[in-house]
């Protein structure tokens, strides 16, 4: 197999890759992803050593030890063009050899777990509880821009677009299932199963109104009746879908874990989102190393 060239596979000066700032050994195998960079901290803060901190644009990554596991947790950003740069590059950096610039021949498996914070449209979903995403639904693009060898849900896709009936808005969703493997551990806690919509966009893909009009006028209802083999969709964020998708791609297995701070359909928010975005954060910790 030829050299992957210096445009495609770019390093810094240092060796690390490009975006990151990550030098391989630099990142766990287990890895937890946050869009916001100031959740890092609020995570590796319940550490009981770090070990390392780097960071460049909006992404920062931290990895230390706890409960005698190594554990990195990195910032995303916002939204699944983002997710495209961190998953693709953390991939590399396990994956390739950075001195022959080649595939390495055995595969490393790594670990995603989401941490995030969601809006339910389903009106018995409380605020304040938490859920697992079994399916991610997304209404980006970004794994139309993949082959995707056949590891889409597709039974569960071609229902969904028939019930939708976006094609005509040029919206096609994908989707993509959970690690079976990740979800497994966090039977029999406190969160509720569900299928995340993946939105690439906050306002007018979300269905808010501003000064704008969406051109989806029946975007809440459109989604919410939606069923299929006893499943329906829950919630909306920005990044699940990409990183499912993603994951499975590359050999990899992700689980997202949403903290429900809003519900669209009763118009309400939680009154205290930190408190339950730092008890998910620790119910977390304590399951990924039981």
């Amino acid at each position: 197999m030829e050299s992957i060239p210096d445009s495609e596979l770019i390093l810094n000066a240092d060796g690390s890759i490009y975006h990151l700032n990550l030098l391989p050994g630099d990142c766990s195998e287990t890895i937890i992803t946050v869009g916001d960079q100031e959740r890092v901290g609020q995570i590796s803060k319940h550490f009981d050593s770090i070990e390392l901190k780097k960071g460049k644009r909006e992404f920062s990554t931290h990895t230390g030890w706890y409960k005698g596991h190594r554990i990195s947790v990195i910032s995303t950003g916002i939204g699944t063009d983002n997710i495209d740069i961190v998953f693709n590059e953390l991939d590399a950096l396990f994956n390739i050899d950075f001195t022959t610039r080649k595939p390495k021949s055995t595969k490393t498996k790594l670990k995603f777990i989401r941490i995030g914070t969601s809006g339910a449209f389903q009106k018995d979903i409380a605020i304040d509880s938490y859920l697992l995403t079994k399916k991610a639904i997304g209404i980006d693009a970004l794994l139309h821009f993949y082959e995707t060898k056949d590891l889409e849900n597709k039974r569960f896709k071609n229902a969904l677009h028939q019930h939708l009936n976006w094609a005509k808005h040029t919206i096609n969703p994908y989707v993509f299932d959970g690690s079976n493997t990740l979800s497994s551990l966090f039977k029999n806690t406190l969160f509720k199963e569900g299928c995340t919509v993946t939105s690439p966009g906050f306002y007018g893909p979300q269905g808010r109104i501003l000064q704008l009009q969406p051109k989806l006028k029946d975007f809440f209802e459109t989604l919410s009746t939606f069923e299929f083999e006893g499943e329906r969709l829950t919630n909306l964020e920005m990044e699940t879908a990409g990183i499912y998708g993603l994951a499975k791609l590359l050999g990899h297995e992700a689980i997202s874990l949403n903290a429900i701070l809003a519900n669209r359909a009763n118009g309400t928010f939680s009154k205290t989102p930190q408190e339950t975005v730092e008890k998910l954060i620790v119910l977390t910790l304590d399951v990924l190393t039981k």
